[in-house]
């Protein structure tokens, strides 16, 4: 078994969704000073690679406290839509790979705009989910679904309808996944563990993938 890191490191100056303060870290004791390192990190729970649940968005919805550990672990699958850069992602696209769906807990989307961490385009025209395709996608026993990409809705859309639809039925939404394309042909479980913070509306988690190189499903 081979384990895939698929995090984001979270560091001052990092990405972060517009509005969204960025992480600042301090130091509370030094070696020299007081005879052992400690520092103070200061971040949004929307920092880096993490997990948007139900009360995010959905008033009364489940907050961690709601999860069992379990919840975040499960067989992935990963879909390639690197070719839909600034399009919508269409239910009858992602039709040809319902046999997959049927079988995965954690649907992950591949749009390779992890490379573009650090730079204005990761903001812009990477491909969503239409509402269509999400709803669809409830009507599936998935865990949650991930994206390489800064949010599931599309930058500037304040209605959130991806979001919205996804945490009314209860899934979990991964953001800011990277190192998707090496899962493309790969059999793997994925998982998103979080610190276990009370009332928890999103958490950063360490995103990876345990991957069975002996092609076992």
């Amino acid at each position: 078994m081979r384990i895939l890191d698929l995090n984001q490191s979270i560091e001052p100056h990092m990405p972060r969704y517009p509005g969204t303060p960025g992480p600042e870290f301090s130091s509370l004791s030094s070696i020299a000073e007081g005879g052992f390192a400690e520092r103070l990190y200061t971040f949004s729970s929307h920092t880096g690679t993490h997990i948007d649940l139900p009360s995010h968005m959905i008033e009364n919805g489940r907050s961690l406290d709601d999860f069992p550990i379990e919840r975040f672990y499960g067989k992935g699958c990963v879909v390639d839509v690197r070719m839909a850069a600034g399009e919508s992602i269409s239910a009858a696209f992602l039709h040809r790979f319902e046999e997959q769906l049927r079988l995965c807990e954690y649907l992950l989307f591949c749009s390779g705009w992890s490379s573009y961490w650090g730079t204005a385009r990761y903001f812009e025209d990477y491909p969503v989910l239409s509402p269509d395709a999400a709803r669809w996608l409830c009507g599936f026993n998935l865990k949650g679904i991930g994206f390489d990409m800064i949010s599931a809705d599309a930058a500037g859309d304040d209605r959130y309808p991806v979001h919205n639809l996804l945490l009314e039925k209860g899934l979990i939404i991964v953001e800011n996944l990277c190192s998707l394309s090496v899962l493309l042909s790969c059999h793997f479980t994925f998982c998103c563990f979080p610190l276990k913070i009370s009332g928890a509306e999103a958490v950063p988690v360490r995103a990876v993938a345990l991957v069975d190189e002996n092609g076992n499903p």
